[in-house]
Order: C-alpha cells, then sequence, then structure tokens
C-alpha cells in the first residue's frame, strides 16, 4: 500500500494544539518568528521581511498538495509559534514525514517540540503509516540532537540534495522512526 497523506486534522495535548495552517494564523506567526534569521537559517525558502512575505509561504504551503501544514498553537496563550507539516515521501511506501517544521525563539528548548512531534508521530502510525522519516540540513547540529533524542534512527546522508536559499549546496541527513519502534521511544518521552 502506498500511502496517502493524512487529512487536515486538530491535535492537542496540554501544550500545544496543531489545527491546519490558516492565513489568520500569519500575524501570530510573524510576531513568533518572522523576520528572524536564525529561526529560518535552515528552511528552504529566505527569512520572510513582513507579515506579507510570511503569508506567501504560509500560502504556498497551504495551496501545495505534496504537504497538510499545521499551525503550532500554545495551549496556554491560544497563539501560534510555527509550523510544521506532514510530507509526501514519493517513492516509499506507508512513509510519511514530518518537517518544513519551524518554531519562534521564545519555544525552542521547551516541551513545544516534543508535544508536536508526540502529537504527529502517534497520529501517523495510528493512520497505519509504518515509518515516519524526517530530515535536517547536515550542518543544523541542533535540529539533529533533537530528532536522535525522540527516537530518530540515522538512516544515510543525501548529498548535494538541495540548494539552501543563499544559493550554496545541502546535504540533508534522514532519519527513521519505525511503528514498532515508536512505544518505547514514547513512553521514554512521555512516561
Amino acid at each position: 500500500m502506498t500511502a496517502k497523506l493524512p487529512a487536515p486534522v486538530v491535535l492537542e495535548n496540554d501544550v500545544v494544539r496543531l489545527e491546519p495552517l490558516a492565513l489568520d494564523h500569519v500575524p501570530d506567526l510573524f510576531a513568533a518568528g518572522g523576520g528572524d534569521d536564525e529561526v529560518w537559517r535552515w528552511l528552504p525558502t529566505a527569512t520572510p521581511r513582513s507579515e506579507a512575505d510570511l503569508g506567501k509561504v504560509a500560502r504556498g504551503l497551504i495551496d501545495d498538495d505534496r504537504h497538510v501544514p499545521l499551525a503550532v498553537v500554545l495551549k496556554e496563550s491560544g497563539r501560534a509559534v510555527g509550523w510544521t507539516t506532514y510530507c509526501d515521501v514519493p517513492g516509499f511506501d506507508e512513509t510519511v514525514e514530518i518537517g518544513w517544521t519551524w518554531y519562534g525563539r521564545a519555544v525552542w528548548r521547551t516541551a513545544v517540540n516534543t508535544s508536536c512531534k508526540l502529537l504527529l508521530i502517534d497520529h501517523a502510525f495510528g493512520l497505519g503509516y509504518n515509518r515516519v522519516l524526517l530530515k535536517t540540513d547536515v550542518l543544523n547540529l541542533r535540529s539533529q540532537n533533537a530528532i536522535k533524542r525522540i527516537g530518530g534512527v540515522h538512516e544515510g546522508t543525501l548529498r548535494r540534495h538541495r540548494k539552501r536559499p543563499d544559493g550554496t549546496w545541502r546535504d540533508t541527513v534522514c532519519f527513521g522512526i519505525l511503528d514498532e519502534e515508536w512505544p518505547q521511544h514514547r513512553a521514554r518521552l512521555n512516561p
């Protein structure tokens, strides 16, 4: 079976609510991390310098049938602080990718990322996927460490995989989590 992307859905826990990305989220998102070069450093687009710029990027994801973009909304404040997506993985059966993820710096090193990944991975395996793929730039050590911490197994590096917004070539590090591995990792992350 070749898996299809999940339908847009609302997922929530005590920390975050993931909801389908909408242009209504853009003001909160821009306040959280728009214009911040460090937030956008590893993403496949230039740093948005205005709400309008960020709206164009969001609109592109919303309209792209290879992504299911979800706004990351803090339960505590009700404000969007980033986004994440399920991505299509052509050529792989029963696999979905979690990617195109960013969060404003105010929530770095908090429970937000782990909370999002718990929701996303639980949902993917609940839908019948057997593998979740996570990828990042070879230079993005912070992201690689976060992926390993949630149970991602290094599967390889795609050399000169894509160009960065600055025109340099990106090598992409690939990690996978299999459905039978997830319960052990999940228990460790959320006892």
